[in-house]
């Protein structure tokens, strides 16, 4: 059996709109796009090179899909961990409104089974089915506590504006720290395990 795991870049108030770039997504006046790119070093490029190494399948939201369907499949190389990976792999996206997806081993899962088709998914692989940022997506699996993984790569960095994958209104829930470490530009990744509902308490007085 597979899991599934979330892998996301977070500013430290836990914005994760637009890491990639100016244009990637400017909804809602997002100003601050691009972000991460001050911060790539080549620790980071290790992690994400070990992470990829893991993925058997991808689970998207439409916007990321879009977003590297148009640019992937144009930089394309074979010795690329992401790239090799992300153009021949199986690509599941989510969404009501996706009809006819261009990019190869592509299949679209509409909302209303959307929750069973994870499950068969997860049941079927060996290795990880990734959800790479997503944040609509990732919010409503994390509701239903479908993610087996988190991996959060925390950037120095903070905005006060833009979607945050923790909205008010989330779900309580305690996780057990897998693996960390600190890249020499100060991005900080933590992968962690969710353990069930949080829990609450007092300090003897």
């Amino acid at each position: 059996m597979g899991k599934l795991t979330l892998t996301t870049f977070l500013t430290l108030d836990g914005v994760m709109q637009a890491p990639g770039g100016p244009e990637e997504d400017p909804g809602d006046g997002f100003r601050y796009g691009g972000w991460v790119v001050p911060f790539d070093d080549e620790v980071m490029g290790e992690f994400i090179t070990e992470n990829f190494g893991r993925v058997e399948a991808f689970l998207l939201g439409r916007r990321t899909y879009e977003i590297f369907a148009g640019y992937w499949p144009n930089h394309d190389d074979p010795a690329n961990p992401v790239a090799s990976r992300l153009n021949r792999l199986p690509k599941y996206v989510a969404s009501t409104t996706l009809r006819e997806p261009q990019w190869e081993n592509t299949t679209v899962i509409d909302g209303e089974h959307l929750q069973a088709e994870v499950v068969r998914l997860k049941d079927k692989l060996d290795g990880e089915l990734q959800v790479h940022g997503s944040g609509q997506l990732a919010q409503w699996l994390l509701a239903r506590d479908l993610v087996d993984e988190l991996h959060l790569m925390v950037f120095p960095v903070f905005l006060g504006a833009g979607r945050r994958l923790f909205p008010t209104g989330s779900l309580p829930t305690a996780c057990e720290l897998t693996g960390h470490r600190a890249t020499p530009k100060g991005v900080v990744i933590n992968s962690y395990r969710p353990t069930g509902r949080a829990a609450f308490g007092t300090f003897a007085v």
